[in-house]
C-alpha cells in the first residue's frame, strides 16, 4: 500500500513537471512576435551575433537566375536526355538501335523504319515516337534560343572591371562551358560570401557526419545548400577531367583512382566538386589561378 502511494506521488510529481514546463515553453504569435522585435533591437544595437540579416537579391539579380534555372545544366530533363533516352527504349524493344536522334528530319525517318523482323513499326508506338521527337525538338530549339540570348547578353554588356558579367566572362577564359560560368555567377559567386567554408556550405557540398561515442560515418552530401549549384558542380567534374587533364586537381583525381573501380571514382568526383568549386571562387574573387589549369587569352 506504501509503495502504491509513493508510486501515485510520483506520477503526479511527473505530470505537474510535464505541465510547467508546457507553460514555460507556450509558443505564440505573440510571445513570437517579442521574440523577433527583443532580436532585431539587439541587431540595431550593434550586437553582431544577436541576429543575423539575410541578404535579400534584388529584381535583376533574381532575373538573372531564371535563365539559368530555366536553360541550366543541372538537369536532365531540360537537356532533353530523359526523351531521348525514353526513344531509344522504345526502339530497342523492336530490335532498331541505329537510328539517329540528331538528324534534323528524325521525325520524317520513322516511316522508313524497319524492326528486327523487317517490319515497320506498329501504328500506336509510331505515333508515341513521333510525339517524342516532337518534344524533344522543342526542348533542344528552346535551349538553343537561351544559349544564344546568353551570348547576346554578354556581348552587349560593358566591359566593366567588376559586376557579374566581368565574372563570367573570367570564368569562361577557362577552357570547360559558358553556360556553367553564368550559373554559378548568378548563383552564388556573385554573393559575398566571406571563406571558403561558406562558399562550400551554400553550395551543399559538405559532408553529413553520424557521429556516436567513439562511432563515426560519413553519410554523405548534407543536401542543405542550392542544389541547382550542387548538380552543376558534379557534372562540371567531370567535364573537368576531360578538359583540364594536366591541372593539379585532375592528376590527384587520377592518382586516388589508380584502382579503376566506379564506386571509388563517384566518390572522388563528389569530393573534387568542393575543390573546384573554391578554386573558381578564388579565381573570380583574388585572381588565383588553379594549378596546372589551362586559361585562355582575355
Amino acid at each position: 500500500m506504501a509503495g502504491a502511494l509513493v508510486a501515485g506521488a510520483r506520477h503526479r510529481g511527473l505530470c505537474h513537471q510535464s505541465l510547467e514546463r508546457e507553460h514555460s515553453r507556450a509558443k505564440t504569435d505573440r510571445l513570437d512576435t517579442e521574440l523577433l522585435m527583443r532580436a532585431f533591437l539587439g541587431w540595431l544595437r550593434g550586437e553582431k551575433r544577436h541576429c543575423s540579416m539575410a541578404a535579400i537579391p534584388t529584381l535583376e539579380e533574381e532575373d538573372a537566375r531564371r535563365r539559368t534555372a530555366s536553360g541550366g545544366p543541372c538537369s536532365a530533363s531540360r537537356r532533353g536526355s530523359s526523351t531521348a533516352n525514353r526513344i531509344k527504349a522504345i526502339l530497342a524493344r523492336f530490335g532498331v538501335r541505329s537510328f539517329r536522334l540528331s538528324l534534323r528530319q528524325a521525325a520524317d525517318r520513322l516511316e522508313s523504319i524497319r524492326t528486327a523482323e523487317g517490319t515497320p513499326l506498329p501504328d500506336n508506338t509510331h505515333a508515341e515516337l513521333y510525339r517524342f521527337l516532337e518534344r524533344l525538338k522543342l526542348v533542344r530549339a528552346q535551349i538553343r534560343a537561351i544559349e544564344q540570348e546568353r551570348l547576346r547578353r554578354l556581348a552587349a554588356a560593358p566591359a566593366a572591371a567588376n559586376g557579374p558579367h566581368a565574372m563570367v566572362r573570367l570564368l569562361a577564359r577557362i577552357i570547360g562551358s559558358v553556360e556553367t560560368a553564368d550559373m554559378l555567377v548568378n548563383e552564388m559567386l556573385s554573393r559575398k560570401l566571406r571563406d571558403r567554408r561558406a562558399v562550400v556550405r551554400y553550395a551543399g557540398l559538405t559532408g553529413s557526419p553520424d557521429e556516436s561515442g567513439k562511432r563515426r560515418r560519413e553519410k554523405g552530401l548534407a543536401r542543405a545548400g542550392n542544389a541547382r549549384v550542387r548538380r552543376g558542380m558534379v557534372q562540371l567534374a567531370w567535364r573537368f577531367l576531360l578538359f583540364q587533364k594536366d591541372s593539379d586537381l585532375a592528376r590527384s583525381f587520377q592518382a586516388r583512382t589508380t584502382d579503376g573501380r566506379k564506386t571509388t571514382r563517384k566518390t572522388m568526383i563528389v569530393a573534387l566538386a568542393p575543390k573546384l568549386l573554391i578554386a573558381r571562387w578564388r579565381f573570380v574573387t583574388a585572381g588565383e589561378v588553379p594549378g596546372g589549369v589551362i586559361v585562355r587569352a582575355p
